[in-house]
């Protein structure tokens, strides 16, 4: 009986000993359905790595910003999330809420262009999980070539198609601005491409940083810009209302409908997903394509405007500068090419590590390949400026209004609230 005594507890210490050894990470984002699968299939590629780390993942919705915020306040947020919101970032590593990343990661493999990206002050906050580039338009192929419509590359071309299109009893544009809390961000997308192509990336630059007021020409010439098409009931599907009420994701589905509702629609690379998810048998490069949003002032040309999520840091205490060396690790693995392959793979999605190899990620998919490499080789290139500015208004008033100006707010009115909001938020 002795003996058994001591037998069982030696197992229960054994048992103890190697709970206590397990490492953990907690991990928040939030990306719904198959990019939720695809990140669980990195995270369980690195457990298989690292046995003695165990993730957690929590998936919020659209409302993370205010999820994270009210968690940090609490001083409980997660360890890591992936988020594409950079003007946060900025905000929460200037306040001491994010671990500074220097010394700690290896960022070499980066895309050239995103790794400035991930700095604050010049300090690394954040590494690449994802890229996207949104200067994309999307059409149907076999609908194009059926009725003889040409690519246009500049904008006076792109409205020229749009007016041959309404003349034949067609739609031009599929719209969608809906994403709950989030509504109105794929507008944002809209007016960003716009003012790099007419105000160029120098004033981009100051607009983002509250360097110019919102209510300055450059700023109303690009909404009324957006305004030609989102606010002409002829070129758009449904409508304003239809582009206020459709949700984001269901946008590009009039483009495949027989007959098609709609035949152009502006969207990030993210959306090929999308579609294929919602029509299995499409064929992309085949059945469907992009081609770059169109110059509109030749002195700009046609830059390059993304997005993507940049994993951060936050001080949960430990001896890496307020971290755990697990934590350090999964991060580390996130902009890997083991889990880059993993998760743009999946999805179609832009790797943000430039030695994947195209071909073996992208091998039925030429189209991720061709915004891959119009990444990879920018030369003028900008990240969404709604997600650089302060989160209460580029993921606050900025979105909002957008809804106000499509739903019939005039301009003036839109961008006086929204400059009033950019006063106290850079203020901060």
């Amino acid at each position: 009986m002795r003996k058994a005594m001591l037998l069982l507890l030696g197992i229960l210490m054994i048992g103890g000993l190697a709970l206590a050894q397990q490492k953990s990470v907690h991990v928040m984002h939030g990306w719904p359905g198959h990019q939720a699968v695809a990140f669980a299939k990195v995270v369980e590629a690195f457990m298989a790595e690292y046995p003695d780390i165990n993730v957690t993942v929590e998936i919020v919705g659209r409302d993370r910003p205010a999820i994270l915020e009210t968690r940090i306040a609490a001083g409980n947020p997660p360890d890591i999330s992936p988020i594409p919101w950079l003007g946060l970032m900025t905000e929460w590593a200037r306040e001491g809420h994010l671990v500074p990343l220097d010394g700690l990661v290896d960022v070499t493999e980066q895309i050239d262009a995103l790794t400035p990206l991930g700095m604050v002050d010049g300090v690394l906050y954040g590494t690449w999980q994802s890229a996207n580039v949104k200067s994309l338009v999307w059409y149907n192929v076999n609908e194009f070539e059926a009725r003889g419509y040409e690519i246009p590359e500049t904008w006076d071309e792109l409205m020229a198609l749009s007016d041959q299109i309404v003349a034949d009893g067609g739609v031009p544009w599929s719209i969608g601005l809906e994403s709950g809390a989030a509504s109105g961000w794929p507008g944002t997308d809209w007016i960003e491409d716009i003012m790099l192509r007419t105000a160029g990336p120098e004033v981009y630059d100051q607009w983002v940083n509250h360097e110019i007021p919102w209510t300055h020409p450059a700023v109303v010439e690009a909404f009324e810009t957006f305004g030609e098409i989102v606010l002409n009931p002829d070129y758009v599907y449904g409508g304003p209302v239809g582009a206020l009420t459709t949700n984001f994701g269901d946008a590009a589905a009039p483009l495949f409908t027989d007959p098609p509702g709609a035949f152009l629609h502006k969207q990030a690379t993210f959306i090929s997903g999308f579609i294929t998810d919602q029509f299995p048998g499409l064929v992309p490069g085949e059945d469907f394509d992009v081609f770059p949003f169109p110059e509109i002032d030749p002195e700009f040309g046609i830059p390059i405007m993304g997005g993507g999520d940049v994993s951060i840091v936050f001080d949960t205490g430990g001896p890496l500068n307020g971290t755990r060396e697990e934590v350090i690790a999964f991060v580390q693995f996130l902009s890997s090419v083991e889990a880059q392959t993993i998760w743009a793979s999946e999805l179609g999605e832009m790797a943000a590590n430039k030695n994947i190899d195209p071909m073996a990620v992208y091998p039925d998919d030429p189209i991720a390949r061709t915004a891959w490499q119009m990444l990879l080789e920018a030369e003028i290139f900008r990240y969404d400026g709604s997600d650089l500015m302060p989160g209460a208004v580029g993921a606050g008033s900025f979105w909002t209004g957008v809804m106000d100006y499509v739903s019939g707010v005039p301009l003036d009115v839109v961008l006086e609230f929204i400059e009033d909001t950019a006063i106290d938020a850079y203020a901060d």
